[in-house]
Order: structure tokens, then C-alpha cells, then sequence
């Protein structure tokens, strides 16, 4: 299984405006042959002194996808180019973490 970590940092203002466009297009992601899953999050609130805040601009995608020809289908998908040209003008930087098991 690959897991994958994809933390956006939004322009100051901006991140409703990602979370709603990661929203409309997770039908089509979660509908990929391999997503096993697929979500934003955001920092829970009042946590208390041991959560390390990522701030009011960062959005993170938790996903799992079943093997690495999956993921890469993913980031080619159609929908992903549609997703990443409506984001654009919102998004300060991106990161991502690809990650397999370490079990």
C-alpha cells in the first residue's frame, strides 16, 4: 500500500477555496481503480498544548492508494489536470510525501 501525505498551503484567505474544489472533485478520485482513500483535513481545534498547528492556510490530503501504477494513474487523471488549473491561482505552495510501510 502507498500512502500519501499532500500538504497545500493556501494564499492567505484562500483555502475555502481549495477545500471546495478538493470537495467537488472527490467523487472522481474515490471512484479511481486503486484509491483505497482520499480526504482533506485541516487542524482539529482546541486540541491542547501538544498539537502542532499547521495554521489557518493549510489544507492536508490524506490518501492510500492500492500500488504505485495507481497513484500514478492518479496524478495523470484528467480530473487531477481539471483540479490543479481551478487551484492555482489559490495555492502558495505544495508538498508532497509518498510513503510505503515501514512494518
Amino acid at each position: 500500500m502507498i500512502h500519501v501525505i499532500a500538504i497545500i498551503t493556501a494564499k492567505p484567505g484562500q483555502r475555502d477555496a481549495i477545500l471546495q474544489e478538493i470537495r467537488a472533485n472527490l467523487p472522481a478520485v474515490r471512484a479511481e481503480q486503486g484509491c483505497i482513500e482520499y480526504g482533506p483535513a485541516i487542524d482539529a481545534p482546541e486540541v491542547g498544548p501538544f498539537q502542532t498547528k499547521a495554521g489557518e492556510d493549510v489544507v492536508f490530503v490524506i490518501e492510500k492508494w492500492a500500488s504505485m501504477d495507481a497513484l500514478r494513474a492518479h496524478a495523470a487523471a484528467p480530473h487531477m489536470a481539471a483540479y490543479s488549473a481551478k487551484v492555482k491561482d489559490f495555492v502558495s505552495s505544495r508538498v508532497i510525501h509518498v510513503l510505503g510501510s515501514a512494518e
